[in-house]
């Protein structure tokens, strides 16, 4: 039988599979489970899930819940039924806080970028410890973000506490930040952005812009060089 989107049903357990394991300490699932049974084993927060079978469900969100009634011995647990949509499953994860939203630093604004630091910058015992989060901020939102590798390895470049021999920060960086990268624009002569990249990367710029004699410059030099509307 076909459910309707949004029922709330009580399931047997057997129907139910899951691909989504929680990542919670046996500790926690244990003392769900404790309150499950001290609640007459009700489950008031419901498992998310949604039908594959006439009678066959997939938890899609609340896996930590799903994991609390298989301990406290339940039969069959409260749940909510979804649609197939991959939306509706990243919407219920992040409601659940079993996925955390993720910014696009090629259009994040400043305070989506100061909200989501601040974030990583107090969870506890996180490698962040350091990092201003307001001078951070600012040199983010101020730099070419739209134009930076998919990697987030440009953040090194801005001197906010973050550099390449701290990989661990750049790591959790990732967990919250990525960047949809656009091309490079063919001519670039603001100073401040081709400080930014190494001597290498600018010769290749000069090179594309036709300049001559530069094969010796040093970095200075090739900014001055890049630097003219010519």
């Amino acid at each position: 039988m076909k459910q309707e989107i949004g029922s709330l049903l009580h399931l047997y357990l057997d129907e139910i599979e899951t691909n989504l394991p929680t990542e919670s300490h046996d500790f926690l699932i244990n003392s769900a489970a404790n309150a499950i049974n001290e609640a007459d084993g009700r489950n008031w927060i419901p498992v998310i899930v949604k039908q594959t079978g006439s009678d066959s469900y997939e938890v899609i969100a609340n896996s930590f819940v799903f994991a609390a009634a298989e301990e406290a011995g339940l039969t069959k647990v409260w749940c909510i039924v979804a649609d197939h949509d991959k939306k509706t499953e990243v919407a219920a994860q992040t409601l659940s806080q079993e996925l955390v939203g993720k910014v696009d630093l090629a259009v994040a604004s400043r305070d989506e970028i100061k909200t989501a630091l601040d974030y990583l910058i107090t969870r506890p015992l996180n490698p962040l410890k350091g990092v201003n989060l307001a001078a951070a901020t600012e040199k983010i939102d101020a730099a070419y973000t739209q134009y930076w590798k998919e990697n987030l390895s440009d953040i090194t470049k801005l001197g906010c506490g973050i550099t390449t021999r701290s990989r661990k920060k750049l790591n959790i960086l990732r967990e919250v930040f990525y960047v949809t990268p656009q091309p490079l624009p063919d001519v670039i002569t603001d100073c401040a952005w081709l400080e930014t990249f190494n001597a290498t990367e600018l010769k290749k710029m000069a090179k594309k812009r036709g300049f001559s004699g530069y094969s010796k410059f040093k970095k200075a030099e090739l900014v001055k060089l890049l630097s003219t509307e010519e």
